[in-house]
């Protein structure tokens, strides 16, 4: 019987209902060592010096290379996409064009294996029994507490508005919507909404008040944040297969050459 929800929404991408998908062990244990990492870092970071983050970066790296053994190539590049892209994106949004500010006005060394993190997170809740057997009824839950947010940063009830948050949350349901990997983007939602919250609570880093190209208010942090890191996944989920098979046409290409040369010294032997 077709639900409601599947009436009203369009859900071409999402996991077939009626099925029950297998829990992994695995994928609950990077989700629940990630939430902790995050906690545990920004939290340590609020009043550490520049020693300290660079620590903490270096527990980072040991952190994502560990959780990277046990998966294939594709979430191997697709990390290692994330990481470079989202990289860029913090150095292009913070210091240059001042959306948000970290304590010291840096990128924290922490942060680019934490984005690694925090997307590998985001696919193991995605494959994961909890988000396949129930990726309807997580939707609502989203939507009902991310529009919420979003209307309330709108209402002028708020000192700070926040209207880039509710536009972020549009973009949010195209890519939720729209894409080819919903429970991805379902999935950053959680970890991506867990560190915005801790991160500007404590005061590692703050959101301009107002963004500095859209020139509207946005908040500490915009409702619909997660938007941006969909971004980042949606460029790593599109990018891996690309660059993986270009690195297979260069090696196969190379062993074909090597080849010939080995056919033709042969050939001068004889």
């Amino acid at each position: 019987m077709v639900s409601f929800f599947d009436k009203v929404v369009v859900l071409r991408h999402f996991p077939i209902k009626g099925i029950l998908y297998p829990h992994k062990k695995r994928d609950y244990v990077i989700a629940a060592f990630t939430f902790f990492c995050v906690a545990v870092c920004l939290i340590s970071d609020a009043n550490a010096g520049i020693e300290k983050q660079n620590a903490l970066g270096v527990s980072g790296w040991v952190f994502l290379i560990g959780l990277l053994l046990g998966e294939n190539r594709e979430v191997r590049m697709q990390v290692v996409i994330a990481v470079i892209f989202a990289t860029i994106g913090e150095h292009f949004a913070s210091p240059f064009m001042g959306g948000y500010t970290y304590r010291f006005g840096n990128v924290p060394a922490y942060v680019p294996p934490g984005h690694g993190m925090v997307y590998l997170t985001a696919v193991a809740l995605a494959r994961s029994g909890l988000f396949l057997r129930y990726a309807r009824e997580i939707t609502v839950f989203v939507l009902a507490v991310c529009g919420l947010w979003s209307l309330w940063g709108i209402s002028g009830i708020p000192e700070q508005g926040d209207y880039v948050g509710a536009l972020l949350f549009c973009i949010f349901l195209i890519y939720l919507f729209k894409g080819r990997s919903p429970m991805v983007y379902l999935a950053a939602f959680f970890i991506t909404t867990w560190l915005e919250l801790i991160g500007t609570a404590v005061g590692t880093w703050k959101w301009a008040a107002i963004d500095p190209v859209l020139h509207l208010p946005q908040g500490n942090p915009p409702s619909g944040v997660a938007a941006w890191y969909c971004l980042v996944d949606a460029v790593a989920i599109g990018g891996a297969p690309i660059i993986l098979k270009a690195f297979k046409t260069v090696h196969e290409g190379f062993l074909s050459v090597k080849a010939r040369k080995a056919a033709y010294q042969s050939l001068g032997n004889d």
